[in-house]
């Protein structure tokens, strides 16, 4: 590739200097092929631990391992080439102390090469975040409703109904911000919530089901596509996937079952001598 034609990364400053300005594109990935097509389209490819449910089946995100995020890491990497790719930091690979959330995060950098991690943001996350900052992690908050702390909340819930879950999302943002993160999801919480957060902290807010009004937004990639039939409440089916991809593999079983394919189109044929 010349250097004509080579297409730059997108870096942290460029994710920075968003705040107020054009929204960002963010969606997830997870292999190379997906990522190939998203990537022309989108400012940051998130490899979500999202993964483990729409990928592997699993009922939530706590099941997800570094290794699993390794591995989809490294795959949308090779498919990538001018996004912005922060992976997840997996449910107990970072809440213990901040020397084990930067031994995790050091080793998801170097083995799949991303630009930086995602953590959830606790009580504990600020001080994560600047140890991880202070020795070059970039990383990106997430506040709001957090699927890794699925089983105290008792399922996926919508936070800021009550004031003290309000203070507690906007305390949480402010906190990881002054901490170094260079972005924050803001999940699931009322508009009014979203754009006081925004307005509150300094880096770009990343929403979902949150606020027009949030820096970027992101969606679950396979939610938007309309792979499943039930999405959350937030989410906007751009595309019929499920559908299409049904009536393709109904097709396919009539032709299989039919002797209809392969047809003389797609079968080899023993060349004569004649022939070469």
């Amino acid at each position: 590739m010349s250097a004509q034609t080579q297409v730059r990364r997108k870096t942290v400053k460029d994710i920075a200097k968003a705040k107020g300005g054009m929204p960002l594109v963010c969606l997830t990935a997870y292999d190379a092929p997906m990522a190939g097509l998203l990537d022309p389209h989108c400012d940051v490819l998130l490899v979500g631990d999202s993964l483990g449910m729409v990928v592997h089946g699993l009922p939530s995100t706590v099941g997800v391992t570094i290794e699993m995020m390794i591995l989809h890491g490294q795959a949308v990497m090779r498919g990538s080439n001018q996004a912005f790719v922060v992976v997840d930091m997996p449910f107990g690979s970072y809440e213990t102390n901040s020397d084990q959330a930067f031994l995790n995060a050091a080793r998801i950098m170097k083995e799949t090469g991303c630009h930086a991690v995602k953590i959830e943001s606790g009580a504990y996350a600020a001080t994560q975040i600047r140890h991880l900052v202070e020795r070059g992690i970039p990383v990106m908050g997430h506040v709001g409703l957090r699927p890794q702390a699925v089983n105290v909340d008792g399922g996926f819930r919508a936070k800021g109904r009550s004031q003290a879950e309000w203070d507690m999302a906007l305390d949480e943002a402010v906190a990881a911000d002054r901490a170094g993160a260079f972005a924050i999801v803001v999940e699931g919480v009322s508009e009014e919530l979203a754009n006081e957060i925004t307005a509150a902290v300094e880096c770009p807010t990343i929403g979902i089901g949150a606020s027009a009004g949030c820096d970027g937004q992101i969606l679950v990639t396979d939610d938007m596509l309309g792979v499943f039939d039930w999405v959350p409440k937030f989410v906007k089916k751009f595309g019929n996937l499920r559908g299409e991809i049904s009536t393709a593999a109904e097709n396919y079983a009539k032709e299989v079952r039919s002797r209809a394919f392969p047809a003389k189109a797609q079968t080899y044929q023993l060349r004569k001598p004649e022939d070469t």
